[in-house]
């Protein structure tokens, strides 16, 4: 094997030019080793640390041009680049200099649009972005409408919008502004990744290795969703769940269940990089300690399909282990459920959270933790609780009586309900297997009362045209239900921003609006006085001096066990700690300390550790 080594890499440097226009390579951060090598690549990030590991290639070009920019050497520069600019690392680039002195500004931007990929014809999604010195207004144009028109084009109908344009590249409310609120805290979690098929099994399979039959294994025998359960047909799956049990104990009190995962998940386990995968060979890669303890003592939680068409969520029971491709919230009270479903929280969710292709992604992180909930009434509770469990028992109800039935059909036709677009034969037989209508009116009048519960009932004649239930114009509302649901997003988006920022403040003077205190406020280690701030920047001081040379160890070899070993240390830490009391825990020369920061930004993206407002990392 050759490996190459670059010899005193450094950054290129660009001719002099007033005006930068490119469309660099399109090379995803997790393709770039195989594309360009191991040694281009270290060198590459080596020169380049300021651009975060798991950003796209393309945003080395980004970066270089704002730079530029910024020191008055270019006048503007236009980049096509993918449309994961918006996502989490590549976005990290974008708002340093949007945020820096002087700040960038964008003047153009598409955030998302076809393309064909020149090297190999297939169908991406790409950003457009222009970027100036000059501070003031840009030019944000959405896609309206796309119509295939032979040979591979696409026809797109753009509509544009002036304001400021956001890391995020959108204009008005800056939702990438949104703070994690503690209130939300310790409750959303991705499911179990398995990391070996075998684990997987049949009902009958289940009842051949003892289900029904042998004490105490229903307790590990257990109902196995993932996304496609949960938008298509359920597999009726289950799960070989063997946590909190050693390889002993297993074959001692289910042998059936050990000879199942010696034989179908040991074999693929033992093939694994990572030795605690292989060391722990029978139970779950990621087990989820964190989800376990959320959910224990609840008969139920919410769910929702991290990428999916339709953003829906639904109560599944404790019994039912959520697959990696899951986000479970720790909630058991249909109120919750109500706002979430809402289109309130919808909104936000697509705002926030970032794209799939052009398949919305739901972000715990951006999605749920930041998004304040209404501070209701009693008895708009009630009626948001009781819409909210008619709404789970219809749509549970109909699929039961129609094995064909799926939830994102229905929701396709609930869709061509509200636009007033004809429905074909095989909608018809959903609408009428789904009774679509009814699932309608039961998310039309959730939609109202959530509205209600945060005071925003103004912006119902809005609502009722988005909603199909009233013509556009009616009621001083714009001439197109297109203008109406743009006109809706943006004050709701506005109106989120404005009070998690305001929930922000209390939260920093001591109050936290809990969703499940008797769970968060234990777990978290704050109480519900003025002093909870103070307490914790105590903790966080007395966790660093902890951290100091006496625990200290060394720092590993490989990216994957340094991966390990931050997580160990966060999760070891009586509170959060910061970046340099993380790395007072280790001992080791070179320049790995320049490497911290991206090892535990890339254990935030995958749900592991987050960051506090003030910066602290804490476990998630």
């Amino acid at each position: 094997m050759v490996v190459e080594n670059y010899v005193n890499p450094r950054k290129a440097e660009w001719p002099q030019a007033d005006f930068v226009i490119g469309n660099p390579p399109f090379i995803g951060a997790a393709s770039m080793r195989a594309a360009l090598g191991d040694g281009y690549t270290e060198s590459l990030r080596k020169t380049w640390p300021e651009v975060p590991e798991s950003a796209d290639f393309v945003m080395h070009w980004w970066d270089q041009a704002a730079e530029l920019t910024r020191a008055g050497k270019l006048r503007r520069f236009g980049l096509i680049t993918t449309n994961s600019l918006r996502q989490t690392f590549s976005r990290r680039v974008l708002e340093r200099h949007l945020g820096g002195k002087p700040p960038l500004s964008l003047a153009f931007a598409i955030p998302d649009h076809p393309w064909v990929d020149s090297a190999d014809g297939a169908a991406v999604r790409i950003a457009m972005t222009v970027g100036t010195l000059q501070t003031g207004t840009g030019a944000l144009l959405t896609s309206a409408a796309e119509s295939p028109v032979g040979d591979g084009a696409i026809d797109v109908t753009l509509i544009a919008k002036h304001g400021v344009i956001h890391a995020d590249l959108t204009t008005g409310a800056n939702v990438v502004s949104a703070v994690q609120l503690e209130a939300n805290r310790d409750l959303s979690n991705r499911g179990v990744q398995l990391f070996g098929a075998g684990f997987i099994v049949t009902q009958e399979e289940a009842a051949a290795l003892g289900l029904g039959s042998v004490a105490g294994i229903e307790k590990h025998l257990r109902p196995y969703r993932n996304g496609r359960d949960l938008t298509d047909t359920s597999r009726g799956a289950m799960v070989i769940d063997l946590f909190g049990l050693n390889a002993a104990q297993v074959r001692e009190h289910f042998p059936a269940v050990y000879q199942r995962v010696l034989e179908r998940v040991k074999p693929e386990r033992d093939q694994n990089a990572r030795a605690s995968y292989r060391n722990n060979w029978w139970i779950f890669g990621e087990p989820r300690r964190q989800l376990r303890a959320a959910l224990l003592g609840l008969p139920r939680y919410v769910a929702t399909v991290e990428t999916a068409k339709h953003r829906v969520f639904q109560f599944l029971d404790a019994s039912v282990a959520p697959d990696n491709k899951l986000i479970a919230i720790a909630l058991d009270n249909a109120h919750a459920l109500g706002v979430l479903s809402s289109s309130v929280h919808v909104t936000w969710a697509l705002s926030s959270g970032t794209l799939l292709e052009n398949r919305p992604v739901y972000n715990k992180g951006f999605c749920f933790e930041t998004f304040p909930f209404p501070d209701t009434k009693p008895e708009i509770k009630t009626r948001i609780r009781d819409l909210a469990e008619q709404l789970d028992a219809h749509r549970k109800r109909q699929q039961a009586q129609h094995a064909d039935l799926t939830l994102t059909g229905m929701y396709n036709v609930l869709e061509k309900l509200k636009t007033g677009e004809p429905l074909n034969v095989k909608e018809k037989v959903i609408h009428e297997h789904g009774l679509v209508a009814v699932l309608k009116t039961l998310h039309d009048e959730l939609d109202r009362a959530v509205l209600d519960a945060y005071g925003w009932s103004d912006l119902a004649p809005l609502l009722e045209v988005v909603t199909g239930n009233s013509a556009p114009g009616a009621s001083g509302t714009p001439a197109t239900r297109d203008d109406c649901r743009r006109a809706l997003d943006d004050a709701l988006l506005e109106r989120l921003v404005a009070l998690n920022a305001e929930r922000a403040a209390e939260e920093k003077r001591g109050l936290i609006r809990w969703l499940r205190p008797e769970f968060q406020i234990p777990a978290s280690g704050l109480t519900q006085t003025p002093a909870a701030e103070q307490l914790e920047i105590d903790t966080g001081e007395e966790a660093a001096i902890a951290a100091k040379p006496g625990a200290r160890r060394p720092w590993p070899a490989t990216l994957p066990e340094q991966v390990k070993a931050v997580a160990e240390v966060l999760a070891a830490a009586r509170a959060p700690l910061a970046d340099d009391a993380i790395a007072a825990c280790f001992t080791g020369r070179g320049p790995w300390k320049k490497r911290l920061p991206q090892i535990i930004d890339t254990l935030v993206a995958v749900g592991r550790v987050r960051r506090r407002k003030d910066g602290l990392a804490v476990i998630a």
